[in-house]
């Protein structure tokens, strides 16, 4: 029996190669081609369309590396073809079938309105249905010769093409087929028939009947048809099929929900500036695709994207509008990029749902109640009640089932995060974002779903995405025949929301999984590109600082609160949290941008900063200090601003008599030997010493670094076999009056640290600035501790969570490589050690013994898709704090991330706009409400996993208190006196008298 069924998938494999689908297309003729190369970046349609023209012929190449170039084609129908079918056969160049990884095109017609994309999927273009014979064809096609980045088999290398100023003049295309072409409609169906039923039963068991069914019938159908003629003879065929294609699917079947998608990377192996084009290309697309197939739904997440092409496309956002309000055309998401879910600080988690949902809201009227990011690297335990805090309560996504180790136990669940807020969630059992609604793909679903015998229903993201290009009618034409078809599930086309309603409904006590969703990949994200991390981790502080000082300033002293600057600052940041951006997994072009963008919005925010300061301070010689943390510190109430405080204490740098120095100021003593490493970290105040002894804190490692594959992406657990402690110094020195200079050199790279003990604290701080010169390394900080911890903390959004030191399980080992926020903190009962960064994400943390070793991961250097990653001078703040309390390594956190601000003014005070106090509670955002009321908002969240209540004092009048959601929509009213679970955010909104 395996023998007749290899035979008949050899036999029908060929048939459908070499005669029926070149016989769907069976008469065609040449169209004449021109083309004008632009000279630089793309240029506005018009002048695309209006610039001269040179004749080109199928076979010329054409295209450098990231040009645009305008085509022209024309033709007359031939009078032979009248009442025919006829399209335009556009080949500008593919030599692959994924979309979106090589050239494409979006076709306009003579008026400048665009018709579709091209892409490798999708090279037709309808010209009649039926013609009359004679017509004119005129169309122009924006073509842009992307280069390949990532080939077939995804090889991973090394390459200048990523990065227009590297990647050279070559042209990367050959003009392939420009045709005008018949189609035969009855042809192109038999294609799908036949398609269904072999990938049917490929899948089915070998003594299957339904199995024989499908053979026999596809037997027949071969037999009727005429190789030599299949045109004339494929209804025949068809009839053959109609029997085995119209028995229904059992009522067990399992069901997939089919949502058109095309995901797509707003940065990836492309920059942004074609991420809008890719955009324009999939939406046109998708809308005419809408036309064609009553039964489609599309969905679109992502509201920079919509933002995109209303923007820059307004003919296409117009078919998108249309298609939204019909209901088939889905904003799905409620976010304004895919982002990274781990390295986002509280704040910018926030601002995704409230930037995401608002522009849904104000474009279209639509709140969406699912989360959708499929393709997001791991997912951070503060999320679920950021979801629910937004507004939505569903989750979608695929990526956690690329882990390496450890098998997720299900599809369908329920999502417990670090406050005990529950999402109802889903995983597509069909472990893809990009499904083709093949048999495979559905086949491998249904066997797949993990709660089977008590759910039955699943999703499928279906169209080719990364790239873009999306649902195709080769895919609808397959879930037509699927829809009940029997020894298949069952598909059909709905929305997410459709089906997270039934899903929700057919399984009401889901299991529920705790904590963050670890994805078991991807880790080196955490540290790739670190300028990229940088630059988030200062614009997200900025704009914390940007809020609130222009919002005391405007309550103060009528200051002109910069609303519409926030909100495009906000959302520039956000757009590069997204996960391909902040992750640093982009090509060179994107990160050398974004290196640009946020030097930029630095100069801006602190341009916001220094004016509403300025306008608090006044004009004088008395000088201020700002404190923008949400902590008092040396005197200074938080969000307040006063005199600094004399200085009281002072640290004595001393030689260590057994070479190198000691550093003390009465709080710590630090000991850095001869190698300019730290033997010793003496907590005063407890008699308790930090460094285990023999160890050294401090400690550069440098480990080996070559992933099996996704080299950007990967840190993979074999790293640990080679390390080198570098040991060696070239020059150790005090350096001032608090601190200790040491320098290296290893490799072809430089390292200058200064290490600190400043007066009156308790912390021993480190910058670290090291000019990177290594390729296919990995750079790592280490701090042996004294503390025997079974777990640590790390902090994430609204809170922290804690991870194992030990590895008992494969779920323990596989979180070698984890991410923080602004500290990492270990404990025994009654002390405890924090790390607190400025910049940094990734980190590992081990114990052997009574030692558990902290380090942080400061670089890397792959060579794909970025070959010069890194490369260069790079600066890191670290700071250890011993005896530290998870309340002190909150606080130190902020404190180390905010620093104080001095300004020379007439006043002596700031007192601040709301005073906030409860033990754990921590502000993350004070501002003025965003529709321009007035009304002051403020977001707090208890930080130490402890019931508590915040006490909230404005400094103005008040006229109402509401609790809000993220939207700043008051839900409930409140008293200034709020009690706080654990790790609970909550929005306050303070309104103000209204001025007449």
């Amino acid at each position: 029996m395996h023998s007749d069924h290899s035979l008949m998938e050899a036999r029908l494999r060929r048939v459908l190669d070499e005669r029926v689908r070149p016989a769907v297309h069976p008469a065609s003729v040449p169209l004449d081609v021109t083309v004008w190369h632009a000279p630089g970046e793309p240029v506005p349609v018009a002048e695309g369309m209006a610039a001269p023209r040179t004749p080109i012929a199928v076979g010329d190449t054409w295209g450098a590396p990231w040009g645009t170039s305008w085509f022209t084609v024309s033709g007359t129908v031939p009078a032979a073809w009248a009442g025919r079918t006829v399209e335009a056969l556009l080949d500008i160049g593919f030599d692959g079938d994924m979309p979106g990884f090589q050239c494409e095109g979006l076709v306009h017609r003579a008026d400048g309105s665009p018709v579709k994309g091209l892409n490798p999927r999708n090279q037709w273009v309808r010209v009649g249905d039926p013609v009359a014979g004679g017509e004119e064809v005129l169309l122009h096609i924006e073509a842009a010769s992307n280069p390949v980045i990532l080939g077939p088999g995804m090889p991973f290398l090394p390459t200048e093409l990523g990065d227009r100023e590297t990647a050279g003049g070559a042209h990367q295309y050959t003009l392939r087929r420009m045709d005008l072409a018949v189609f035969d409609r009855t042809v192109w169906e038999l294609v799908h028939d036949l398609e269904v039923l072999g990938e049917l039963a490929a899948e089915l068991p070998l003594d299957a009947a339904r199995r024989w069914d499908i053979l026999r019938a596809t037997e027949q159908a071969l037999d009727a048809l005429d190789l030599q003629d299949v045109n004339a003879t494929a209804a025949a065929a068809r009839e053959a099929l109609a029997g085995v294609l119209a028995a229904p699917a059992t009522a067990s079947a399992h069901r997939v929900s089919a949502v058109g998608h095309a995901h797509i990377d707003s940065a990836w192996l492309w920059p942004l500036r074609e991420t809008v084009r890719k955009v324009a290309r999939t939406a046109a697309n998708m809308t005419a695709l809408l036309d064609d197939a009553p039964d489609f739904v599309f969905a679109m997440s992502q509201a920079q994207q919509f933002a995109w092409i209303k923007e820059h496309r307004p003919e296409v956002y117009a078919r998108v509008r249309e298609a939204v309000s019909d209901g088939r055309f889905v904003p799905a998401g409620g976010m304004w990029v895919e982002s990274d879910t781990n390295m986002p600080g509280s704040e910018a988690m926030a601002r995704q749902f409230v930037h995401g949902r608002r522009f849904f809201l104000e474009e279209f009227g639509i709140e969406n109640d699912e989360v959708w990011l499929p393709d997001t690297f791991g997912f951070a335990p503060g999320l679920p009640q950021i979801i629910r805090a937004a507004g939505a309560k569903w989750l979608l996504t695929q990526k956690i089932s690329w882990s390496q180790t450890n098998v997720f136990p299900h599809h369908t669940f329920a999502w417990e995060g670090i406050d005990g807020t529950r999402v109802f969630t889903h995983f597509p059992p069909v472990d893809t974002y990009n499904c083709e609604v093949t048999g495979a793909e559905l086949a491998h679903a249904a066997r797949n779903f993990k709660e089977k015998g008590a759910a039955g229903s699943s999703l499928a993201p279906t169209g080719f995405g990364d790239g873009g290009g999306g649902t195709t009618r080769e895919m609808v034409a397959r879930a037509a025949r699927l829809r009940d078809l029997e020894g298949s599930p069952k598909v059909v086309w709905e929305t997410p929301a459709a089906f997270f309603t039934r899903a929700e409904a057919e399984y009401p006590d889901p299991p529920v999984w705790v904590g963050e969703l670890y994805l078991e990949l991807h880790r080196g994200t955490l540290t790739s590109q670190a300028q990229t991390k940088q630059g988030n981790r200062r614009s997200e502080h900025l704009l914390y600082e940007a809020e609130l000082w222009a919002a005391t300033a405007a309550v103060r002293t009528g200051f002109p609160y910069p609303y519409e600057a926030l909100d495009r600052l906000w959302k520039t940041v956000l757009l590069h949290q997204f996960h391909d951006i902040l992750p640093g997994s982009s090509i060179a072009w994107v990160h050398r941008e974004a290196r640009a963008t946020y030097a930029r919005l630095t100069e801006e925010l602190d341009g916001i900063v220094t004016a509403a300061q300025r306008a608090l301070a006044g004009e004088g010689t008395h000088t201020l200090t700002f404190n923008a943390a949400p902590h008092p510190r040396d005197g200074i109430p938080a969000g307040g601003a006063a005199s600094p405080a004399a200085a009281g204490s002072t640290t004595r740098v001393t030689p260590r008599p057994a070479g190198g120095f000691v550093l003390d100021n009465g709080l710590l003593r630090a000991e850095i030997d001869g190698r300019g490493l730290l033997v010793s970290v003496y907590d005063l105040a407890a008699g308790r010493e930090t460094i285990p002894a023999g160890s050294a804190a401090n400690l550069l490692q440098i480990h080996a670094d070559f992933p099996n594959q996704w080299d950007a992406w990967d840190i993979d657990s074999f790293y640990r076999n080679q390390v080198t402690d570098l040991l060696a110094r070239d020059e150790l020195a005090a350096d001032g009056e608090a601190s200790v200079r040491v320098t290296r050199s290893f490799g072809s790279s430089h390292v200058r640290q200064v290490i600190t003990l400043a007066p009156g604290t308790a912390r021993v701080e480190i910058a670290t600035e090291v000019d990177w010169h290594e390729t296919e390394k990995l750079l790592k900080l280490a701090f042996p501790l004294d503390v025997r911890a079974e777990r640590y903390a790390s902090e994430t959004q609204f809170g922290h969570h804690y991870r194992p030191t030990h590895r008992n399980t494969s779920w323990d080992a596989a979180k070698f490589e984890s991410c923080n926020h602004r500290f990492v903190h270990v404990e025994e009962p009654g002390w405890g050690v924090a790390l607190v960064t400025d910049s940094t994400y990734g980190h590992d943390v081990t114990r052997t013994g009574t030692t558990t070793t902290l380090r942080a991961s400061l670089l890397r250097a792959p060579l794909f898709p970025d070959p010069r990653t890194d490369q260069g001078v790079h600066r890191f703040r670290h700071a250890l704090v011993p005896g530290a309390a998870i309340g002190d390594a909150v606080r130190e956190g902020y404190a180390f991330n905010l620093p104080p601000r001095r300004l020379n003014g007439s006043t002596a005070e700031v007192p601040p706009l709301v005073e906030v106090t409860g033990a754990g509670v921590v502000v993350s955002a004070v501002k003025l409400a965003d529709d321009g009321s007035g009304d002051v908002v403020v977001r707090l969240y208890e930080s130490h996993g402890a019931r508590t209540t915040a006490h909230v004092t404005p400094s103005f009048t008040v006229t109402g208190t509401h609790r809000t959601d993220l939207l700043e929509r008051p839900q409930e009213e409140s008293t200034l006196d709020i009690p706080l679970r654990p790790f609970e955010l909550t929005t306050l909104r303070l309104t103000r008298p209204k001025s007449n």
